[in-house]
């Protein structure tokens, strides 16, 4: 068997006020992500969501996990895929699609089977994989990164200038209830989400990448008022409660995949945080 699995319950606010760096890092932080020739999964109980990886050398089947109680994976979930490695496949039920570097994938419920395949086992594909419960089957549909839609947001004079792709999102992709896209910064900006947000109508997971070697972001979470961080590393993602602010500051610039899921689909919907609030 090629998948393993954990399982993160959810925590409220006055108990990660408590939180020592260890605590923080085991409930928030996924560092299991990439592994080579396996599919891993952390299932989180914000909103059931799953964020997890598949490196596939030889083919590797997403496989249902015990949580889920389903014959296969997505009898009841709905799948994002980004893939930030070498070009790949992923065949839904027999359909093949063909993912390069940044490209975006939408599963829908239903399909029974999804296999990864690499194009080249030297430099091979890294499927980063989110997925929400699902209600309804919508189409599978690729979206190229050339095809997403782009924002610029922010500015060099405070640090935080950035382009927007989104992907799997509403306008684009029709979904039940997960979103997915990707932010650059610009070279010289180091600061994301900022002004920060809270949105408690739905949770997030940050997948950061593009960090270059020696290199870190510092991830900021916890209520504006109550906030913690957690250092993050290439190729590693942070759970972000609905309470949570989710920005981050790096020691370069730097790429993130964001995902979320919960019952509002409009991406403007957020609770903005004024930066003197901070605390």
């Amino acid at each position: 068997m090629s998948s393993s699995y954990e399982t993160r319950y959810a925590s409220s606010p006055q108990a990660v006020k408590e939180y020592n760096t260890e605590q923080l890092r085991s409930e928030f932080l996924i560092d299991n992500l990439m592994e080579i020739g396996k599919v891993n999964l952390t299932y989180s109980h914000y909103d059931r969501y799953i964020a997890g990886s598949a490196v596939p050398l030889a083919p590797l089947t997403l496989e249902t996990i015990d949580p889920l109680k389903s014959s296969y994976f997505l009898e009841r979930r709905e799948l994002g895929i980004i893939n930030v490695g070498g070009a790949g496949t992923v065949i839904a039920d027999g359909v093949i699609y063909e993912l390069g570097f940044k490209d975006a994938l939408y599963i829908g419920s239903g399909n029974k089977e999804v296999v990864f395949k690499s194009d080249d086992i030297s430099n091979p594909a890294k499927f980063y994989l989110n997925s929400a419960p699902a209600h309804n089957n919508y189409p599978n549909q690729k979206v190229g990164l050339a095809e997403a839609n782009k924002l610029q947001l922010g500015s060099m004079e405070t640090a935080n200038h950035r382009t927007v792709s989104q992907m799997i999102i509403g306008g684009i992709v029709t979904t039940c209830q997960l979103q997915m896209g990707m932010t650059e910064l610009k070279t010289g900006s180091v600061w994301n989400t900022m002004p920060a947000h809270v949105h408690d109508r739905r949770m997030e997971v940050y997948f950061y990448l593009d960090i270059p070697e020696n290199q870190a972001v510092c991830h900021f979470m916890g209520q504006p008022q109550e906030t913690r961080h957690i250092w993050m590393n290439n190729h590693q993602a942070v759970i972000s409660p609905p309470w949570s602010i989710h920005s981050g500051a790096g020691t370069s610039n730097y790429t993130f995949i964001w995902g979320m899921a919960g019952e509002n689909l409009d991406y403007g919907d957020m609770d903005v945080c004024k930066i003197t609030d901070l605390r």
